[in-house]
């Protein structure tokens, strides 16, 4: 018998090594086969949207554009079914923490591509505020030009803007038949934008834009070849390709428009709008429960707002908002000093950043004005990323459209939120992260967590000591408000069948925002459902993390240490957001 055990024993002691190696071996064939997949699915993104590969510095693709047939669509969706079947099957046990969580987040994407098909958004790809039309017309924007080839690209491009148009106008003819329409008045603005950028004269072209100022590098003879190439492709291919869709929206499609404002008025509107809810908030919150937490958070900010207006010798913040209004001091000048105010507070809050964080980004901010085929539908500004190698950099877009209507006082909070430390210091640390798959540090979909985070950093510049104009710190309090007061009109038209005046009679109500401002936001939400949601959702996040970590660490709380832990990982829904700062609070006992 003890023999036996002896020889059992020995046995066991010669198997076991080859099962641990057997293990050893199938869990790095499932890592590998992970990031094999991984790869394999950003590739195809980047093939399959090319505009993308360009934002983010991936030239490859530079002479192509998207493919919106319907075969291209139907290709799409067969092709997330079964990359989600293929991530799905991968089994993680004894993975690495972030290689569990690249999986989950691939998993929780390409399940969200999946239901929101069923809403088709593809047949409604024409809105005033980021339709197809301004999306191509802002190419020369977002494209580089170094080089011939740059160039040779380019105009690749310009000549497929006719097919990309046409696939536009046939799946807009879908929805015509399916009843999926946006508002009536909405596609109006949308004919009088494609007809205005069709009408502009060649000079004027923001197509013509790379003809302006060639790089050194390019020949005399070349320069030449190129302007004549390009010049051509606008006026025989672009320009009549943006005319037909000018007169399709305005003859054939905007007439037959919706007439109410909210997206309830759609045939599956309701689960359209809970799963937009859903998808922008990246939370549970109903729409009802965010209504009332806007109502809750309007009165809340309007204490903290009538202390600095009775400070300035007003009894009640009617009359202060009315004083804002009308008092011409505070009111923009020209577009020139809008730039110069975004420039002055982009450099004030680049030097207090090392207070605020440990890591910076690398790659530069400028301040621009905004292109003027869009200005007029487009808030106060906005943020375009750079490129992932530092190639381009970012940039606040500022509005000058109607500037003389342009409130002063919350450019302060607005250039904080647009460049450093909101959007541009988040995407461009996001892009210069190491060891995270590239589908986690270019995620641009994820608003709860970006325009949260942008929304937070705004407060930021209070707490380094800005906002001394007293008028500039009502301004961040209005932009406090201006979010509160988007949970109520948002979820106010589009789930409780408010109609376009109700939202502007609640903005003027409760904000002292311009006219201008107020009907672009409200538009805005309209062609949006629930994106306008995400801001103080993300804010009111980040905000409770950081208060359970000072409460959590007391003395041990470093601010840089958590701003770092916010940002280190690119951008996360709000839930594995939560998770993630759990987990550091309790690393740093």
């Amino acid at each position: 018998m003890r023999t036996s055990l002896v020889i059992l024993s020995f046995a066991l002691a010669l198997v076991f090594p080859l099962f641990t190696h057997a293990a050893e071996q199938s869990l790095e064939a499932r890592r590998t086969e992970l990031n094999r997949l991984l790869a394999d699915e950003w590739e195809y993104t980047l093939r399959t949207q090319p505009e993308l590969a360009t934002q983010i510095g991936d030239d490859r693709y530079n002479d192509r554009l998207s493919d919106f047939s319907d075969k291209a669509i139907a290709d799409d969706l067969e092709h997330t079914r079964q990359a989600l079947a293929r991530f799905e099957a991968i089994d993680v046990t004894g993975f690495p923490e972030q290689e569990r969580l690249n999986q989950a987040l691939m998993v929780r994407s390409l399940r969200e591509g999946l239901d929101s098909a069923q809403f088709k958004d593809w047949e409604m790809p024409a809105t005033q505020f980021g339709g197809i039309h301004l999306g191509y017309a802002s190419l020369a924007f977002n494209s580089p030009f170094r080089n011939k080839k740059d160039y040779e690209d380019y105009l690749s491009r310009l000549r497929q803007i006719p097919r990309v148009l046409d696939q536009a106008m046939g799946h807009m003819r879908d929805g015509l038949r399916d009843h999926r329409m946006p508002p009536k008045y909405l596609l109006e603005k949308v004919s009088a934008q494609a007809q205005e950028i069709a009408d502009d004269p060649l000079d004027k072209s923001p197509f013509a834009d790379p003809l302006r100022k060639f790089p050194d590098a390019i020949s005399e003879a070349d320069r030449k070849q190129l302007r004549e190439g390009i010049e051509t492709a606008i006026k025989t291919e672009v320009v009549p390709a943006y005319a037909k869709f000018a007169k399709f929206v305005r003859e054939d499609y905007a007439p037959h428009g919706r007439l109410d404002p909210g997206v309830w008025a759609l045939p599956d509107g309701e689960a359209r709008y809970r799963f937009a809810v859903r998808h922008q908030t990246t939370t549970d919150f109903s729409a009802d429960q965010i209504h009332q937490l806007g109502l809750k958070s309007v009165a809340e900010i309007e204490t903290q707002m009538l202390a600095i207006a009775k400070a300035q010798g007003f009894t009640d913040l009617k009359s202060f908002n009315a004083h804002i209004r009308q008092d011409p001091q505070l009111h923009a000048k020209s577009g020139q000093q809008l730039l110069d105010l975004y420039t002055q507070y982009r450099d004030q809050m680049y030097s207090k950043l090392p207070q605020l964080f440990g890591r910076l980004p690398k790659n530069k901010l400028i301040v621009v004005p905004m292109e003027a085929f869009r200005s007029a539908s487009s808030p106060p500004a906005d943020y375009s990323l750079g490129a992932g190698d530092g190639s381009r950099p970012g940039r606040i877009n500022v509005n000058g459209f109607a500037t003389e209507k342009r409130l002063l006082l919350n450019v302060e909070a607005i250039g904080y939120h647009e460049g450093v430390p909101g959007h541009h210091l988040q995407f461009s640390i996001a892009q210069e992260l190491t060891g995270l798959p590239p589908f986690r540090k270019y995620n641009l979909d994820l608003n709860a967590y970006t325009e949260g985070w942008a929304f937070y950093s705004e407060r930021l510049g209070k707490e380094v000591g800005f906002y001394q104009d007293p008028y500039s710190d009502y301004g961040r309090l209005q932009n406090e408000m201006w979010r509160a007061v988007r949970w109520v009109v948002d979820t106010g038209v589009h789930s409780k069948h408010w109609t376009r005046q109700q939202m502007v009679d609640f903005f003027h109500e409760h904000t002292a925002m311009d006219d201008e401002n107020i009907n672009t936001e409200v538009d805005r939400y309209i062609a949006w459902p629930a994106q306008a949601l995400s801001y103080k959702m993300g804010q009111m996040k980040i905000l409770e993390l950081r208060a359970r970590a000072q409460k959590d660490l007391g003395t041990k709380f470093d601010l840089r240490a958590f701003h770092d832990a916010v940002l280190d990982q690119g951008p996360l829904p709000l839930d594995v957001l939560e998770t993630k700062i759990n987990t550091w609070i309790a690393a740093q006992h």
